[in-house]
């Protein structure tokens, strides 16, 4: 069952206590595709520039991304320069360049239209809807939004979440987006606008469910090596959201799977910069991750 995903392409330049990296690939649907890649179609919906290389296209299509729906436009692609410190749960953002992303509209091909499931990332709640209203009849929509969409455009982010299932942001955004400085109160009241499941991404805390059937934590997987942050949260809504459209099950049993499976692409991910460790994974190493997660939190009843 193809995915569909609309966000960002970009070029990205990160600097961690542990090393750089110069104008790698990155951006949110970029590393959310190449996530869900391993577990279903991907169709992507994004815009690049005319200085976007050939070679990024060819390791896109060759992880099966559907491509149609990238748009390629004079002018340079988005980038985004960043640093983090030795808490890696923030980065500094040093400069951002929109270039042809500050103008983008998303258009979906026509054999997009029929998705049944869509993921919106973070991009503008006005597009995000536009997006929406292209879609013939979704069975699940999941977004991801950001501070600057919080505090520039809340009204319209409301909006959006009346029509979305699974919203995904990380605590300083539940905390922003509510104003309440309590997790279970925030995660309650975002429920009330919209969303039946709100998952809050909290780094190397792992990540907290919440939905009418309670409250599930996937913890974060422990790593001796952790390199670069940047697109673990867009990684862990790639592998969550690919699970779930692989299963095409959205019960509470399968969402909570989903979550350790997002969480154990997110664990990839941070091990390397842009996308190096999670452009070809092996799915054997994919699953003895997913059963290591397991046995960190499993515990027989006294």
């Amino acid at each position: 069952m193809a995915l569909l995903v609309v966000g960002s392409v970009a070029f990205d330049t990160v600097e961690t206590p542990f090393g750089q990296a110069q104008e790698v690939l990155g951006g949110s649907a970029t590393y959310f595709s190449t996530s869900a890649s391993y577990f279903t179609d991907v169709n992507l919906v994004a815009v690049v520039g005319d200085d976007f290389p050939e070679k990024h296209i060819n390791f896109l299509k060759m992880r099966n991304i559907n491509l149609d729906g990238l748009e390629r436009t004079g002018g340079k692609t988005f980038r985004w320069q960043g640093k983090y410190g030795y808490d890696l749960n923030e980065a500094q953002t040093l400069n951002t360049e929109l270039n042809v992303f500050e103008h983008f509209k998303p258009k979906l091909p026509e054999h997009y239209k029929g998705a049944d499931v869509v993921f919106l990332a973070n991009i503008d709640p006005d597009l995000q809807r536009e997006v929406l209203k292209q879609v013939n009849s979704p069975k699940i929509v999941a977004a991801d939004t950001m501070n600057f969409w919080i505090e520039s455009k809340r009204d319209s982010l409301i909006e959006t979440l009346k029509n979305v299932n699974i919203l995904l942001i990380n605590d300083g955004e539940a905390r922003q987006l509510t104003g309440e400085a309590n997790l279970v109160k925030a995660a309650r009241k975002i429920i009330s606008y919209g969303p039946s499941t709100l998952l809050i991404k909290r780094g190397e805390y792992g990540v907290t469910m919440f939905n009418e059937h309670g409250i599930f934590i996937a913890p974060a997987y422990p790593l001796e090596d952790v390199f670069d942050p940047t697109g673990a949260g867009d990684t862990f809504a790639g592998g969550f959201m690919g699970y779930l459209a692989n299963t095409m099950d959205f019960t509470d049993e399968t969402l909570r799977r989903a979550a350790v499976m997002g969480s154990v692409m997110a664990s990839y991910n941070v091990e390397d910069f842009s996308l190096n460790k999670i452009r070809d994974l092996d799915y054997k190493e994919i699953e003895t991750r997913f059963r290591e997660f397991k046995a960190l939190s499993h515990f027989e009843d006294i």
